[in-house]
């Protein structure tokens, strides 16, 4: 799996200038704590309650504990995506964990283009464009952490939903197809993360317009039997339109503009499928 490659996405096509325009002024790396944080209560004001009443965004709780018992969370910047795991049940069935990553309950990941990764700071012109209109190496970028999801991506908008402990599987073997690993089957890294603890992993695919990170978003999710397009999630808020889908079943639960500071507020466990 160490040679570089294209991978097959029979349903994208250039068919949009301005969803180009669009990307040409973000870079692909999501933005996480740099430093470790102690827990902090968190009171979430829902955007739909005129009075302003504290409360934490209802999340709808699984049918049954054997059909959809797990969560998975998209979350989502102004121009990029990502996907948050329980990294356990990832590795139980069978996702390769690099060696670094440590025992940890989550594990954040994204996918994108090496030098935004590794730079640290917004692509410039010349980058992005090299980015887009020729192949370039790619990084799976993992961030694990032990906190609530809410509290780590503090900035994200984030997105829940549950899926049956079945599809850890499905999950597990598109995060495996995305990681060039060495003659023994090992991850190999291009180096930390610029954010948080976590690490770059080399991908075998190659980074292009139209292969960009929201469509590795995308490929994850359809994977695991979700109905994403490919056109339509060029963009982070095509991802996002097509994830409230009835089809697809996320809530959203956290948003930067519900943030209220409440001292005095027991922090609301969002990582439960009813959301209490």
């Amino acid at each position: 799996m160490n040679a570089r490659r294209r991978a097959p996405w029979s349903r994208l096509a250039l068919r949009s200038p301005a969803a180009l325009l669009f990307l040409l002024l973000g870079s692909c790396a999501l933005h996480f704590p740099r430093e470790v944080r102690e827990h902090r209560r968190v009171e979430v004001a829902h955007h739909n309650d005129p009075s302003g009443a504290p409360e934490v965004a209802p999340v709808a709780a699984p049918d049954t504990a054997d059909t959809a018992a797990v969560p998975v969370w998209l979350f989502v910047e102004k121009l990029h995506t990502g996907l948050v795991f329980d990294l356990a049940w990832l590795e139980r069935h069978g996702y390769r964990k690099p060696e670094g990553i440590g025992e940890h309950r989550y594990a954040a990941f994204s996918w994108g283009d090496e030098t935004a990764y590794v730079q640290e700071r917004w692509l410039g012109p010349g980058q992005v464009a090299r980015a887009l209109f020729w192949p370039s190496d790619s990084v799976m970028e993992i961030i694990p952490f032990d906190w609530n999801v809410p509290e780590v991506c503090i900035h994200q908008r984030i997105y829940l939903t549950h899926v049956p402990e079945s599809a850890g599987a499905a999950f597990a073997g598109a995060l495996n197809a995305f990681t060039r690993t060495d003659s023994e089957g090992v991850p190999l890294t291009a180096g930390s993360s610029p954010w948080g603890d976590g690490l770059l992993i080399r991908s075998p695919y190659s980074y292009y317009f139209p292969r960009i990170c929201n469509i590795w978003t995308v490929d994850v999710l359809n994977a695991a039997g979700f109905d994403f397009d490919g056109v339509t999630g060029l963009s982070a808020d095509g991802v996002v339109r097509q994830a409230l889908k009835p089809r697809n079943g996320f809530q959203q639960i956290w948003s930067p503009e519900w943030a209220v500071d409440s001292p005095n507020l027991d922090e609301p466990n969002l990582d439960e499928p009813n959301g209490s």
